[in-house]
This record gives structure tokens, sequence and C-alpha cells, in this order.
């Protein structure tokens, strides 16, 4: 209370019980009226000895009626009131323990059977096109693979082909490999070989030996993909395997390369590419994108990364995803997964030319010599056939426009060897058409 409050004292508490000092003045019984009751005995003066000497000395306290009157002085105690005092303050004590006692224990009740709403359990499947429901068909077909070499070790995805143990992964995943672990979304791992693999597609067969109810996953067609179709990658970035992530198809027929890491560009990799913003990290490599109704539309294979940007390191880049993913288009996968398995190589489409990969215009141009001097378009091969000679700068094919070497490399590999395309060529500022029946040569 602040000190501009104040209050009137409270008023004593009345003592509802006084015992005056000095002589009592007993007043008279009031007189009975007729009918009421037996007359009252005499009440003997002060000092005057009482009716009947023979009984008990009279106390002239005991039969005084309580004053009310006296409020200032309380009386004293006798050693019955003490007790009942006494009693009185144990029992409430004792009260009050028990009663503190009984709330803890009551909160702490309380605490343990406190229930929140919450909703039922909901034993429904998803729906197949959901992402939950393609994760779910497909989860039991895609495989982790750890792999040892002796620069290290790796990890990489792959997903079952065949009931014959037959997983397809990247070719970059097991180079070098010397000793193989697959493991299967049940946590069980298995070793495995190497069948095949090809560096020019980056794509690769290992198999696995022994193991019962293998769950290959069904192969869509890449010919069908658009633009904006939702799609589902699997992996293991980062070695987290069973990883589930989503989005949509960002482009098609999207030219990349890859690898070159030998410096003799042996083992660069041309891919017309599907484009994904479904997140792809290291570790996805090897894994299926899949289509809506859980059929495997590419294999992951690059991603791109964000330039760092720090001076004096231009070219490093961040390695997390920033929504640039590639996968090799499955139709393409599933030709080069069908010759590795059966031969253990694959083949590549070829035109039979030598481009100048120095060329800076537009187009690709062929070189005036080939390697060691020889000449630039083989003799007797399908360029020549075609009618293409040294200098001719191809711009399109099949009506698709060719911005470079390596653009034109991958537009051929996009299809099979024995294929006809039709070539738009540029010579001495003339524009050709040509067709050219696509060769066939065995890759690394």
């Amino acid at each position: 209370m602040s000190d501009s409050q104040h209050t009137d004292p409270a008023p004593a508490a009345p003592r509802w019980w006084s015992r005056p000092e000095g002589p009592v003045d007993v007043p008279a019984a009031r007189a009975a009226e007729p009918g009421q009751g037996p007359e009252p005995e005499p009440v003997p003066e002060p000092g005057q000895a009482p009716p009947s000497a023979a009984g008990p000395r009279y106390d002239p306290w005991a039969d005084a009626p309580l004053q009310v009157a006296d409020l200032g002085r309380a009386p004293r105690p006798g050693p019955r009131m003490w007790q009942l005092v006494a009693l009185a303050v144990v029992t409430a004590l004792l009260a009050g323990g028990v009663g503190g006692y009984v709330g803890v224990l009551t909160e702490r009740r309380g605490n343990t059977r406190l229930e929140l709403p919450q909703a039922a359990v909901d034993h429904k499947d998803r729906a197949p096109e959901s992402v939950a429901g393609i994760a779910a068909t497909a989860l039991p077909g895609v495989v982790t693979l750890h792999v040892s070499s002796g620069s290290g070790g790796s990890t990489g995805t792959g997903f079952v082909l065949d009931g014959d143990g037959h997983i397809l992964t990247n070719n970059h995943v097991v180079a070098d490999a010397k000793d193989i672990t697959v493991t299967f979304s049940t946590g069980d791992s298995v070793p495995a070989e190497v069948v095949g693999r090809d560096g020019g597609y980056d794509l690769a067969v290992v198999k696995v030996s022994g193991v019962r109810g293998l769950r290959p996953l069904a192969l869509g067609n890449s010919e069908n993909v658009r633009v904006g179709d939702p799609v589902v990658a699997i992996g293991a970035p980062f070695d987290l395997s069973n990883t589930v992530t989503a989005g949509i198809i960002s482009a098609t027929g999207r030219p990349i390369t890859a690898g070159g890491d030998k410096g003799d560009g042996s083992d660069i990799s041309y891919v017309d590419a599907l484009q994904t913003d479904a997140p792809i990290n290291p570790g996805n490599s090897g894994g299926p994108l899949l289509d809506s109704q859980a059929h495997v539309i590419g294999i992951n294979s690059a991603i791109r990364g964000a330039d760092k940007g720090q001076q004096g390191d231009e070219g490093a880049r961040q390695s997390g995803s920033i929504g640039l993913g590639f996968a090799i288009p499955v139709n393409q996968g599933k030709r080069v997964a069908e010759e590795l398995i059966r031969t253990g190589h694959a083949t590549h489409p070829v035109i039979g030319v030598t481009l100048d990969m120095q060329y800076t215009g537009d187009g690709a141009r062929v070189g005036a010599k080939g390697e060691d001097g020889k000449p630039s378009v083989v003799a007797d091969g399908p360029g020549a056939r075609a009618g293409i000679k040294a200098g001719d700068v191809i711009t399109k094919v099949d009506g698709q426009r060719v911005h470079g070497g390596d653009e034109l490399i991958i537009k051929i590999r996009a299809h099979r060897p024995g294929d006809a395309l039709r070539l738009t060529v540029l010579r001495e500022g003339r524009e050709l058409a040509l067709e050219v029946v696509l060769g066939s040569a065995t890759g690394s």
C-alpha cells in the first residue's frame, strides 16, 4: 500500500466471553409467569450462607451468566481450554500438510494426464500418383552404392533393372572401383561387380547375386516428357539413403557435358538431358527420376553448382543443389544398359567426321584435317556418303539449331546407330540439306 493510502484500524474482534473482576452482581432471576415452570430458589445475599449447609460450598461463579458488556479483558482459560486450543492447532497443521500433499499429488497426476487434441491414426494408403504414393512404389527398387577405390570411397545411387540382379547407375560412380557394396531400402547389403560401363554416356551396370525378391522399376518413355511435368527423384545425397525429393521438368533436350577429369577428354560424357528443379545433390548420381506413374524417365547424372564468386576463385562452384539438375533420358539409358548387359560395351552413333572444337562461330565446323594429319572426313564413312566436306558448318540437326561442336555430338548421341538424320550445312555462304545414316563406334 502506498503512503497516500490509509484505512481506519480494524475494530478489535469481540471476545464473546469475559470475566470481570470484583464482587459479582448476580441479577435476580426473572419471575416466572404462571404456567412457565417451577418457582426459582431464593438467591442468598453476598456473605450469607447458602440455603443448605450440608451441600457443597456455594460458588457464585458457577451459575453466573456470561457478561457481554465488558469487552476489555479476556478471561484466563483453564487447562481444558488449553487442551482444546492445542488440539485445534495440531488439527489445523495436519489438515494443512495433508491438503498441500494432496494438492501437489493432484497437480502431478494432472500433468501426466494432460492430452491435447490430435488427429486419429490414418492407415489409408496415399494416392498412387502422389509423391508419397510414387515413393512407396519405387523405394524397394532403389539402392545405395558404396564404392571403394584407390583414391578413397564414394557414394552413389542405382536402381534394379531386372530379376537377375542387374542395377543401372552412373559410370562416374563406379569408375576405378575395387569394391562395391549395394544396400537396399530394407538395409540389407550385398557385394556387387561391374558388368559394363561407358564414359561417353556416363552409364554403368553392376550386378548382385543370390538376392531374392528384387523389385525392378518400370521404365517409362522419355519421348513422352513435357516441360512442367511433375517428377520425383530418389537417391542418397551425402549418403542419406532413401531420400525423396520432388519437382518438375524444367526443360528437355538440354545439352550438357560432364567429366573430362582425365585431361584427354576420353571420359567426357555428352547428354541431351532432362532438366529438373527437384533437389539433386552429390550421392544422387545414378538414381531414378520418376514420373507421376512411378516410371523411370531419366537417370540423375549431374547438377549445376552456384558460383562462389570469391576473388581469385571465380571458377569454383558450390556443391549443393540450386534447382538445376540433369538426368540422362531413359530411352538412351535403356539402349546403353541393354548393350552393356549383353556385351559389356556400348556403341556410339557417329557421322565419321572430325570437328574443329576451337571454332567460336554459330554451329559446328568440320575441321580441315583430322587426327595425325588424316582427312577430317573419313573416307566412305557416313558423312562422306552424305556429301559432307571439310570446312562445312553444321547448323541444324532435324531442324534443331546447333550452337557448337559439343552440342552436335550430344544431338547425334541421342540417337541409335542406323538412324537417319537431316543435317543443315552452311558451305561457302550457301545452306544445304543433307541426309546422313549414323554409323557405329564402340565406346570406352
